[in-house]
């Protein structure tokens, strides 16, 4: 069961949200103090983490506003706590809340890498690209004890399977042995996020993201290793990080990112009350301004959730955001498009037992 009552900033430090507003699924809902979870008396909250049963690995889907049509995701929630992540609402099919359950009640899905490496030997199974870290972040602060992305890159290696990985994480440097080789052979990419240069702003609205110049240091080690990578200038907010398009793009080509891509701000479902809290606590005299331009691109609403209008908007102030990305992609050479992975080396490794081909 999940309340909307007070959460004092202390009890939540360094977390994105600001209440643990409930989901929609949520039946037991509560929306009054009864006293029983007086917020003066609560201890700091702390991260919960719980093992889920792995009946599938590979989740499919048919969007046209997305370049895969498959993913991996090894954690449900977040630690990361990102104030306007989108993937916020995927708690509530939990039970849980898109608030604060989201980065501090999270699922672990350890049988993954074997179910994986079932789905890929599977005999209808018909190669492309996977994609890792599209819902919640693959190389979040969990992943340093449980390993699991670490185990699923290792199957993709041994099938020869390409992947592409979004990520803020400087723990995808862990993985380099795996990653390089796999580089080399065209099967692996990387998408590294850089929402704003401003320490203290990414701080407050990213709590527990390494900093940006961190971030950058990323895409230095990752690109210096030859693994190809794009910078993710996302999301965009409007009154808050538009001013540093150019900014970002630079610092990014200088640290070695081969691409760039950007995507507006989101607010599906629960995301938007949530972020508008954030706004009323941590940027008030500019909350009307970003919603405002918000709803400008939305036709009035928070949000579009239609395919072709959802990730970027419409009107004059999105077609000035496209045009100043791609002027500023230009000219620091960020706006190529990068090869597609190699999909002819797919093999399934043999088995215990197989016999190996003599030839």
């Amino acid at each position: 069961m999940t309340c909307e009552i007070p959460i004092k900033p202390a009890r939540r430090k360094a977390r994105g949200a600001a209440s643990n507003r409930s989901g929609r699924y949520d039946l037991a809902r509560v929306d009054e103090h009864d006293g029983w979870a007086d917020p003066e008396i609560q201890p700091s909250i702390r991260t919960e983490v719980r093992d889920e049963v792995v009946r599938s690995a590979i989740s499919y889907n048919r969007s046209p506003d997305l370049p895969f049509d498959r993913s991996v995701n090894p954690y449900r929630g977040c630690e990361h706590g990102c104030a306007y992540c989108f993937a916020r609402p995927s708690h509530a099919y939990l039970g849980l809340s898109p608030g604060l359950d989201f980065e501090t009640r999270l699922l672990a899905r350890p049988g993954l890498p074997e179910v994986l490496a079932r789905e890929l030997a599977a005999k209808r199974y018909k190669v492309a690209p996977i994609a890792i870290g599209t819902n919640t972040d693959p190389y979040q602060p969990l992943e340093r004890d449980r390993g699991i992305t670490r185990a699923a890159l290792e199957v993709l290696a041994a099938f020869n399977h390409p992947v592409a990985i979004v990520t803020k994480g400087t723990l995808i440097e862990r993985d380099l042995d795996i990653l390089a080789p796999m580089a080399a052979r065209g099967l692996a990419r990387v998408g590294i996020s850089v929402t704003t240069l401003d320490d203290d702003l990414s701080r407050r609205m990213e709590p527990r993201v390494p900093l940006p110049a961190r971030r950058l240091e990323v895409i230095r080690r990752l690109s210096g290793a030859g693994v190809p990578v794009r910078l993710m200038t996302s999301p965009i907010v409007p009154g808050l990080t538009d001013h540093e398009i150019e900014a970002l793009l630079e610092a990014g080509r200088e640290a070695g990112a081969e691409a760039a891509s950007w995507i507006m701000l989101r607010l599906p479902r629960e995301v938007s009350p949530l972020w508008q809290e954030w706004l009323a606590e941590h940027a008030p005299g500019r909350a009307e301004k970003v919603m405002a331009r918000l709803r400008e691109m939305h036709g009035g609403r928070d949000y579009d959730p239609r395919w072709g209008h959802r990730m970027r908007g419409e009107g004059e102030y999105a077609r000035v955001i496209a045009q100043r990305f791609r002027a500023a992609a230009r000219r620091v050479g960020l706006d190529g498009t990068a090869p597609p992975l190699r999909t002819d080396l797919f093999a399934v490794p043999p088995g215990p037992g197989d016999q190996l081909p003599l030839f």
